[in-house]
C-alpha cells in the first residue's frame, strides 16, 4: 500500500472527519463564548466591582522603561518592557475558561439528555410489522380458502 493511499485511508476514517468537524465547530463556539465574556459579562462584572476593568489590572515592579530591545534586536514583550505583571489579563482568561467550560458542559448535558430520550422512545415503540401488500393479502385469502376446503 502506497504512502498516499494509506494517508487517504487514514484521513477519510470517520473518527478523523468527526474530530475535524468538532475542532472547527469548537473554534467558532470559542469565539462566541469569548464575545459573550468580553462584550456582555465582563462589563457587568466591571460595573458590579465599581468600574474595574480587569484587563488593565497590573502590578508595577519598576517604572516604565523605554522600548527594551534584546541582543538580537527584537523588542521584548510589553509586560516586561512596562516593568509590570498584568494579572488582570490572567483573571480575564480564567473567567473565559470557566464560562467556556460551563457552556460546553451545558451543551453536552443537553445532548446526552436528548440521546437518552431518543433511545427510551425507540425502546418503548417497537417497530410495527409492515402492512402486507395486496399480492400477499390475495395469497393469504387463497391459503385460507384452501384450508377451509380441505
Amino acid at each position: 500500500m502506497g504512502f498516499i493511499s494509506e494517508f487517504r485511508d487514514f484521513a477519510m476514517r470517520g473518527n478523523v472527519v468527526d474530530m475535524a468537524v468538532g475542532i472547527v465547530i469548537g473554534g467558532a463556539f470559542g469565539k462566541i463564548v469569548s464575545s459573550l465574556v468580553g462584550d456582555i459579562i465582563m462589563p457587568v462584572v466591571g460595573a458590579i466591582t465599581g468600574g474595574t476593568d480587569f484587563s488593565k489590572l497590573k502590578y508595577v515592579f519598576q517604572e516604565a522603561v523605554p522600548a527594551v530591545v534584546n541582543a538580537e534586536g527584537e523588542t521584548i514583550t510589553a509586560a516586561i518592557a512596562e516593568g509590570a505583571i498584568r494579572y488582570g489579563v490572567f483573571i480575564n482568561a480564567i473567567i473565559d475558561f470557566i464560562i467556556i467550560a460551563f457552556a460546553i458542559f451545558v451543551v453536552i448535558k443537553m445532548m446526552n439528555n436528548a440521546k437518552k430520550r431518543f433511545e427510551k422512545q425507540k425502546i418503548e415503540e417497537p417497530e410495527k410489522a409492515p402492512e402486507p401488500s395486496a399480492e400477499e393479502k390475495l395469497l393469504m385469502e387463497i391459503r385460507d380458502a384452501i384450508k377451509a376446503k380441505g
